[in-house]
């Protein structure tokens, strides 16, 4: 198959029906409106639609029907999707508490596992050699798949910043994937799978983009994190590579976490310390911030495509290093930059 198809057959539903999700958003007051709702993480100005992630979904789920038979696994992820995605929607015009949208995120994580989506092995990142997971498979693409869903969820903070280096990480698994094919036949509805997943979040971009028209919604940062975690599952096993490529979000989350329980607060609740958040104290455009994401998850999935485990795991440790030096340096040294309007482009 020629794999520019899924691409831009899932690009081309996704960017056609935003606008028709957004205009239903607005009838339905599925909006975020600071004024209304205060939320520590708001890095945006006026009223936006929150529903994007209908349209993600929506651009997934037609490719993905259309493309790839309708097997036992597929129809499991589309089904957990569209938990996320209901899920999300209810969240946009009520805020759902945290514990609840973590619950819901468990289900749909177990409706992929139960539809055969396991980790049955993972390489070790010192010797290269296989550890086979066995019973515990199932118990690890669980944890793997919510903690992918929630750091996906912290990195979108800022217009553009979630769909581009989602559709960049996608794209690299796809990659990836694709390698195999002639080894595993099945393989080839996997990468299929993973340019659909890059092709409906790239047909985001233009809406969400700054100054974005349209937000992705709760149900869009979960589904993304959902389809992303499935992905470093399938292509594989190559789980290493999915974390890499997603280095930045991941090593974001980890101090995320590490900052909230440091301070005896609930890992689950929001606040204003992300990653992007320095950026934007430190005067960072959201246009800059969101291009700084799409070029490190590109290089990082240029490199996770070329290097052994070992390999990634020393780039990883690098890159932990590297942010965690630079957000020091913004705790203690932004007082003598002078911030822009947080708003700005």
């Amino acid at each position: 198959m020629d794999f520019a198809l899924p691409f831009l057959l899932a690009f081309a539903i996704t960017l056609s029906v935003t606008p028709w999700v957004l205009l239903w958003a607005l009838r339905f007051q599925l909006v975020d409106d600071p004024k209304k709702r205060f939320h520590p993480a708001h890095t945006h100005k006026g009223i936006i639609p929150r529903a994007g992630g209908v349209s993600l979904f929506l651009g997934v789920l037609t490719a993905t029907l259309l493309l790839i038979a309708k097997t036992p696994l597929f129809l499991g992820i589309l089904a957990g999707s569209l938990i996320l995605v209901v899920e999300g929607i209810i969240d946009d015009h009520h805020d759902v508490n945290p514990y609840v949208r973590l619950f819901t995120n468990a289900i749909a994580a177990l409706v992929a596992v139960v539809a055969g989506t396991g980790i049955p092995y993972i390489t070790n990142p010192i010797t290269g050699g296989i550890i086979q997971l066995g019973v515990l498979a199932d118990v690890f693409a669980f944890l793997w798949i919510m903690w992918t869903m929630s750091i996906v969820g912290w990195s979108a903070g800022v217009d553009g910043q979630m769909p581009g280096f989602v559709s960049i990480a996608a794209l690299t698994l796809g990659l990836l994937s694709l390698r195999f094919t002639t080894l595993d036949p099945s393989q080839g509805a996997v990468t299929v799978f993973a340019f659909i997943v890059a092709g409906a979040f790239a047909g985001f971009i233009p809406w969400n983009f700054y100054p974005q028209k349209i937000m992705p919604g709760y149900g869009g940062k979960t589904l993304a994190g959902f389809l992303l975690a499935i992905l470093g599952i399938l292509s594989y096993g190559k789980v290493g590579t999915a974390l890499l490529v997603l280095g930045i979000p991941m090593v974001d989350a980890m101090y995320t976490l590490i900052r909230r329980i440091g301070t005896k607060r609930s890992p689950v609740w929001a606040d204003r310390g992300h990653l992007h958040h320095r950026l934007l104290d430190l005067g960072w455009g959201k246009r800059k911030i969101a291009l700084f994401y799409w070029g490190v998850s590109a290089i990082l999935g240029a490199i996770a495509l070329t290097v052994t485990s070992k390999q990634k795991l020393f780039t990883l440790l690098l890159v932990a290093v590297a942010v965690g030096g630079f957000t020091v340096w913004v705790a203690f040294f932004s007082q003598f930059s002078k911030p822009q309007d947080p708003d700005n482009g």
